[in-house]
């Protein structure tokens, strides 16, 4: 996740979530926690802060000057997991939500606590993050703080894979158990839906979120290409490598289920695109997944451009009230200012 912004203002990117992805099953927790995933131990100590972390006014004309904070993530549930498995052999602690507590109150003293303009964001899981901490986020800062968030490519989709199955729900249904997230999610989507961890999900808790937000997504975002629409399981025979590797090499069949997946995220997205007032959205039709933190995709002279306006002229637009910023891309193969990152 992301940091602060702002001369003598907190913002997020001011905290940032980094992307990181999530684990559902001791195994797979297990063999997190030995890598810089699960643990400060294996990260690296020094991060680079490009892009809307960037502190150059001409990579960055709009939050450069801001202090930023970037949040190390390694807990594997979106900072929401809490709490202990333990059977005797195996511990594993669960903390995300306590690290994620813990970080705010630490920062509150050194300045958030006085913020006059603060942004969360944050990309992958840090983005999912920011759907699920934002509003908690700003009832840390003054009333009359300016708080916004970001989500970066984490408008995860509750959608089926190309076998049929809602692989993506069993998973985050699991980690939601093993984890403890359930009493971490927004209350008011969990008494409004059929099954409360469907509230990890984007799509369900958006409704529910008070404070302005904005969603910068690709429309063929490669992880949800690669792992909810056609994860390994669904694809046992390889049909769809080719076209995983290159979309230039997809068959008919399977570019008409990319443009079904696009299709499908638009309508989730229509409510808050036709209602939201004080929304912003940028939606590409780039094959990538996450584009603030890069300087080529935030702001560049050949940076991807949506009705001509790139990623960080659309998120200021928003962020300063300067004009309504929604903007939708045209569906593949029409946009030739895409940097597609796929393989």
């Amino acid at each position: 996740m992301a940091a602060f912004v702002c001369p003598s203002m907190f913002g997020q990117d001011a905290p940032r979530p980094p992307g990181g992805g999530w684990c559902n099953d001791i195994k797979s927790c297990l063999d997190r926690a030995a890598t810089r995933r699960g643990s400060t131990r294996h990260m690296s100590r020094l991060e680079v802060f490009s892009g809307i972390l960037s502190n150059n006014a001409s990579f960055n004309p709009d939050f450069y000057n801001w202090n930023r904070v970037k949040l190390r993530y390694c807990d594997g549930a979106s900072f929401a997991g809490d709490a202990v498995f333990n059977n005797g052999t195996t511990l594993l602690y669960f903390r995300g939500q306590r690290i994620w507590q813990a970080i705010i109150l630490d920062l509150l003293p050194k300045g958030l606590a006085h913020a006059n303009k603060a942004l969360l964001s944050g990309c992958s899981a840090g983005g999912l993050a920011t759907f699920l901490h934002c509003d908690n986020f700003a009832n840390y800062l003054p009333k009359n703080a300016s708080v916004k968030c970001l989500s970066d490519a984490g408008f995860f989709l509750d959608a089926r894979d190309v076998a049929l199955n809602h692989s993506m729900r069993y998973f985050y249904k699991s980690l939601v158990s093993l984890q403890g997230v359930q009493d971490n999610l927004n209350k008011n989507c969990t008494s409004a839906v059929g099954y409360p961890e469907q509230c990890f999900f984007p799509q369900y808790v958006l409704p529910y979120i008070r404070t302005p937000f904005f969603i910068l997504n690709s429309a063929y975002d490669v992880y949800q290409f690669h792992h909810i629409l056609v994860p390994p399981a669904a694809d046992p025979h390889g049909h769809w490598y080719h076209c995983k590797l290159d979309p230039k090499a997809c068959n008919a069949v399977q570019i008409a289920t990319l443009q079904g997946f696009r299709k499908y995220m638009l309508q989730t997205l229509q409510p808050f695109f036709m209602n939201s007032t004080s929304g912003g959205m940028f939606l590409n039709s780039c094959f990538t997944h996450c584009q603030s933190e890069s300087q080529d995709t935030w702001l560049a002279p050949d940076s991807p451009r949506v009705h001509n306006k790139s990623i960080s002229e659309a998120v200021g637009d928003w962020y300063f009230s300067r004009r309504i910023s929604k903007e939708i891309d045209c569906a593949y193969p029409c946009d030739n200012t895409c940097h597609n990152q796929i393989g």
